[in-house]
């Protein structure tokens, strides 16, 4: 850890993981900084400690701070600056409660993680991940008629089970990119009109969605409420030839249900960004040939990741000023 910008009075802030330059550079011309340069992430014990020694965090969605971390006596934080749209990793109702404001970075990674849907749906479709392991370990003797035949995807049914901004991109990518119908659930209704605009219907549950689907596509949030939404009997009700993509948060898919469903045939395929316990992904997972895997890179672009770290700092900035941060969500 490295600190910077030590200038007397002004608040001391700790950033959990490395950030891209420019927002650093931001950081360290408005706070005194304690800075993660090796990287690594932080133990509980160290993020523990981080709330009775600064004034404000700005962690990841590894990061995580639960009720009994943030109703200890004497913490001094006063305001945990998400660096995610998600923030299931903290307890929101505890901070609220410890007096700590809590903030996300809305709107600035939509495309970028709808387009990293869009990848792998597109990969677990045509076996793409399979195809490229075959051909780099040497096994390619030449072109066949029959060899790894996937499924396409134009034309194919598109479930969306979340239609807020990351759900809206990937349907317009769908629809108007690959002619795909849309289906989707949502907890609050939408207007026809509206989901007409993205070529979608809105179903009345997640299972309607699941049956009538070829491609799910998660973008719900994660936490309590939905953890295991997709479970072993929701899996049962998607179509043999139905593929389930997940961009959202691992713990909303049951991980040992799924890797039974892809290895017995029960759906043909899965795309993940994101795990259950992360970085841990399952060996069983990892020996499928029918499942497309990414390391949580779904906002990973120098745009999106510099985008969300200045808004995060924002967020910072404008409490530190004495007003409500734009994106305090507790």
């Amino acid at each position: 850890m490295v600190e910077q910008g030590l200038e007397e009075g002004l608040p001391k802030i700790l950033v959990t993981r490395k950030l891209p330059q420019a927002v650093e550079d931001y950081l360290t011309s408005n706070f005194n900084v304690t800075l993660n340069a090796r990287d690594q992430p932080l133990k509980p014990e160290q993020l523990q400690k981080a709330l009775h020694d600064y004034d404000g965090i700005l962690p990841t969605a590894a990061d995580r701070f639960d009720a009994q971390m943030l109703t200890e006596p004497a913490i001094r934080c006063k305001i945990i600056a998400n660096f995610a749209v998600g923030y299931d990793n903290v307890d929101a109702e505890a901070a609220a409660k410890a007096g700590i404001a809590l903030t996300n970075t809305p709107g600035v990674l939509t495309d970028c993680t709808a387009d990293i849907a869009m990848t792998l749906l597109l990969m677990t479709a045509r076996r793409a991940s399979f195809s490229e392991g075959y051909l780099r370990d040497g096994d390619w003797s030449g072109f066949s008629p029959t060899f790894n035949l996937g499924t396409k995807v134009a034309g194919k049914t598109l479930g969306i089970i979340g239609m807020g901004r990351i759900g809206k991109a990937m349907a317009k990518r769908c629809h108007f990119g690959f002619d795909m119908p849309v289906v989707f659930y949502n907890r609050s209704r939408m207007e026809v009109n509206e989901a007409k605009a993205y070529g979608a219907i809105q179903l009345d549950s997640v299972d309607d969605v699941l049956r009538e689907a070829d491609f799910v596509s998660l973008h719900c949030p994660g936490g309590a409420a939905n953890r295991h939404l997709i479970n072993a009997q929701r899996l049962s009700m998607m179509k043999p030839t139905a593929h389930l993509i997940n961009t959202a948060r691992g713990e909303v898919v049951d991980e040992a249900a799924l890797i039974a469903a892809l290895q017995t045939g029960t759906i043909a395929g899965a795309g993940l960004d994101v795990f259950e316990e992360e970085p841990k992904v399952p060996k069983a997972l990892k020996k499928l040939d029918n499942v497309s895997l990414l390391p949580h890179i779904g906002s990973g672009t120098l745009e999106t990741r510099t985008d969300m770290g200045m808004k995060a700092a924002e967020n910072m900035v404008i409490f530190f000023s004495g007003k409500k941060p734009p994106n305090q969500v507790n």
